[in-house]
């Protein structure tokens, strides 16, 4: 906007209220929303799948959620127990006949896409992808949520079922079960199923 059409400052009594002032009074009530109700600062993910394409929206949501001042927890049940286990690395791939939308650089057939060799190439191609735009790593975005201080909660019931001992996932994970989560989850502003 040019300065003659800018829009005269709003006047009360004798005082101009300034951009700093509008700006100031809007932080403030926000302050106060905030106060009124603690659950607009709470975020509530649930991570159930297991792949390399999968496991980013949680820990981008969480990481996001946490920036702005939100308590975040994140609950890993199923597959999703994969993204905190020691060996993410090894289980975190990607099938390219089980994401049909998945960019390749050619058209591949899906007869092609199911041979051996298919998978590890197709997780690689997406590692790749990710490194060449400077996106961080499944191991990067959990180290930067657990300084964050978000809460990542194995789903106890799921890590009996598949025979995972607690300590096959990375240092501070938590265990629950799933009604521990939903008492925490009922209470959030934000609820997400991932």
């Amino acid at each position: 906007m040019s300065p003659d059409t800018q829009p005269a400052p709003a006047v009360t009594g004798d005082r101009a209220i300034t951009e700093e002032d509008v700006r100031r009074i809007v932080r403030e009530e926000v302050e106060r929303a905030f106060r009124r109700d603690p659950a607009t600062r709470t975020a509530a993910i649930i991570a159930s799948k297991g792949t390399l394409d999968w496991a980013y929206p949680p820990l981008i949501l969480a990481n996001a959620a946490a920036a702005v001042g939100m308590d975040v927890s994140i609950f890993f049940t199923f597959y999703g127990l994969n993204i905190i286990h020691k060996d993410a690395a090894r289980k975190l791939k990607i099938d390219p006949v089980g994401n049909p939308a998945m960019p390749m650089p050619v058209p591949i057939p899906d007869i092609i896409s199911s041979l051996p060799g298919m998978v590890p190439m197709a997780s690689a191609m997406m590692r790749s992808k990710f490194a060449k735009k400077n996106v961080a790593t499944i191991r990067e975005l959990l180290a930067t949520a657990q300084e964050a201080e978000v809460r990542l909660i194995a789903c106890q019931m799921t890590v009996d079922v598949f025979g995972y001992a607690q300590d096959d996932f990375i240092d501070g994970v938590e265990f629950a079960g799933a009604a521990a989560f939903m008492a925490r989850a009922r209470k959030a502003h934000v609820t997400l199923f991932v």
